[in-house]
């Protein structure tokens, strides 16, 4: 697998880099080369768009775009890619993040967003792996050994919880 940048984390604010370790731990976990950057769709909007169009010609494959509110990051993103884009909506507001999630799946026709869980940060690195995994044989064999890690982890709880 190449060392060059393959997925490239976008959010919207510095505040949120923690809800998303998910994403960063599991590719780390899966040796997947990414970055990470803020960039806001309405304080940022031009950096989020040069920074999508530098990730793209620097041959980034995978979007993984984080925001709250009725933040509007990953469609932001997408306008700017024909790419895979991966909306996590985040929590923080009174809202609890239904505002977030309703504005990232309520894509118009032609541009879509794929979209997590809430706080949905760890299920968006695989996801954005498995997009990968279509392509590379090593990697579809560490999403398996992941899929087998976790399904003994599972096991390995029955009948410890004592009821």
């Amino acid at each position: 697998m190449s060392k060059k940048t393959r997925v490239l984390i976008l959010t919207g604010s510095a505040n949120d880099a923690p809800k998303l370790s998910g994403a960063r731990e599991v590719l780390d976990e899966l040796g997947i080369p990414f970055r990470f950057h803020v960039a806001s769709a309405h304080r940022t909007p031009e950096r989020a768009v040069r920074l999508v169009e530098e990730a793209e010609r620097q041959g980034v494959q995978v979007f993984i775009a984080c925001a709250g509110m009725a933040n509007h990051l990953a469609g932001a993103v997408a306008a700017h890619t024909v790419l895979p884009v991966i909306g996590v909506p985040l929590s923080g507001n009174a809202m609890g993040g239904l505002d977030a999630l309703l504005s990232t799946v309520q894509m118009p026709p032609g541009i879509p967003v794929a979209t997590v869980a809430v706080g949905g940060a760890r299920n968006a690195g695989i996801l954005a792996a498995q997009i990968l995994a279509t392509m590379d044989a090593t990697l579809k064999r560490k999403l398996r050994a992941m899929r087998r890690k976790m399904k003994r982890k599972v096991e390995a709880t029955d009948g410890k919880i004592g009821i």
